[in-house]
């Protein structure tokens, strides 16, 4: 990811826009439903920049970000982190242009979805409720609810029709309006006024691996067309939420197959619901971010020596990245990834915890990520309440014997307790300084080794001999 800046600079000008105008009842819908999972910055920008815009506007004069760092009391670097999330969410488009070596931006602010649509999203809502739990979801549920209308069976329609009220103009009439069909369009460098709905989240058909499944449902004989247009946006969707790979969704698929060979939506979200819940003892997917919150980075300013880049790279970078980088650019299996989800989730450490205990014991275990190793490690972090890169690597370094005892004691369990000779390999930040033990030294610290060597030295001269 891109430093803040990289992508923007205090002298750097903005504009709002609006996809539309926005209505007050979307702050409710903001406050109430979208701040739990983006949080009161994104929040806070996003109000801010809609104040901007003057009452049934639909764009703003310009400004400097340096104005929106004083309205909002905040650094620049926490309103870029911010505005990515509003981005990601969907409640924010940027365009930038650049000239004459200057740069500008357009935000332009998208409504949040309507109650209805946010309630029945299949991702925003489940996000949710794991995050407030079942009993405040229920309560925004009334909230954004209302009761039905009677039965219109118990009532009589006697509502008029358009041409049972009005009356078109006479030919006549109508002669003076036939030049002026221009007239009636806005001008070319202007819109009407107006309100676009807002669309859900949709994640990328591409990110999921179609082929794959294809193959396995032409096995199934379920036939190609049934994977409508729909039911890919549908699946994309659900293998993000839930982390399904390809041979996990044919099963799925299969459960909601209809008679007419079809893909029934709801049957599938339910059957992915279910296998979740199954697979993670009844819990719901949480929202995290891909890399460490900002509010939890300690390296702020350029970084200076080959430490400060490597927090700085950590605290920057998605834990899949990071396992992929250590592995020597082997992707995780789906055992691993599902392992690294249920420290996120579970054990609720931080990305950039997350990317240090990565490197630590795929490093020191000889490439080895092991489910029960690697949470016993979290668990203890998680105690220790670790919340930043550097803190992570510190107890590493401190707490090493501990975690390799941890490590020895299930390779000795079926052999003698004997000490294994091996030389530990270590990340790049493991040491501080480089070790300043002599030759003389490590023999004084090891007598039985260099005994054994005697020994072996005495072997070989009785063979020669």
């Amino acid at each position: 990811m891109a430093q803040h800046w990289q992508e923007i600079l205090p002298i750097d000008r903005y504009i709002v826009g609006a996809d539309g105008l926005l209505h007050e009842y979307d702050r409710k819908v903001l406050t109430l439903l979208y701040q739990p999972l983006i949080g009161s910055t994104c929040l806070s920008l996003y109000m801010t920049l809609w104040a901007e815009l003057e009452e049934n506007r639909l764009w703003s004069e310009s400004s400097t970000h340096h104005l929106l760092m004083n309205l909002m009391g905040m650094n620049l670097k926490d309103i870029y982190e911010a505005r990515l999330k509003l981005e990601g969410i969907g409640l924010v488009k940027t365009y930038v242009k650049t000239a004459n070596d200057e740069r500008s931006f357009i935000y332009e602010l998208h409504p949040p979805l309507n109650p209805e649509q946010f309630f029945s999203d299949g991702m925003l809502n489940i996000y949710l409720f794991r995050k407030i739990g079942q009993n405040h979801f229920a309560r925004l549920k009334r909230f954004f609810s209302d009761q039905q209308k009677p039965k219109e069976s118990e009532f009589q329609d006697v509502t008029k029709a358009f041409q049972d009220v009005f009356a078109s103009a006479t030919f006549g009439s109508m002669q003076s309006l036939q030049n002026v069909s221009g007239e009636l369009r806005a001008e070319d460098d202007e819109q009407f006024i107006g309100r676009h709905e807002q669309k859900g989240i949709q994640i990328g058909v591409d990110t999921f691996d179609f082929g794959l499944l294809m193959a396995g449902l032409n096995e199934s004989l379920v036939p190609k067309k049934a994977l409508t247009k729909k039911v890919k946006d549908v699946i994309s969707n659900l293998s993000f939420l839930y982390n399904i790979n390809p041979i996990e969704m044919k099963n799925l698929i299969l459960d909601a197959i209809t008679p007419a060979n079809e893909i029934d939506v709801e049957d599938l979200r339910k059957a992915a619901r279910n296998w979740y819940q199954f697979e993670n003892n009844e819990q719901y997917p949480s929202l995290v971010d891909r890399t460490q919150p900002p509010k939890y980075r300690i390296q702020v300013d350029e970084p200076k020596t080959k430490e400060e880049l490597l927090v700085r790279s950590l605290e920057t970078t998605s834990p899949v990245k990071v396992f992929k980088d250590a592995s020597h650019g082997i992707e995780p299996s789906d055992t691993e990834l599902k392992i690294i989800e249920d420290v996120l989730f579970k054990k609720k450490l931080l990305p950039g915890v997350v990317n240090v205990l990565i490197q630590y014991v795929l490093l020191k275990a000889d490439s080895k990520f092991t489910k029960n190793y690697v949470e016993q490690i979290a668990s203890h972090w998680a105690r220790k309440e670790i919340k930043t890169v550097k803190e992570a690597m510190d107890l590493a370094r401190s707490e090493h014997s501990k975690y390799l005892s941890w490590n020895e004691e299930k390779k000795t369990r079926k052999t003698s307790n004997k000490r294994p000779i091996r030389t530990e390999l270590l990340p790049d930040w493991f040491d501080k300084e480089p070790k300043k033990e002599t030759e003389e030294s490590s023999k004084e610290n090891n007598p039985d080794i260099e005994a054994k060597k005697r020994e072996i030295e005495a072997m070989l001269k009785a063979i020669d001999d």
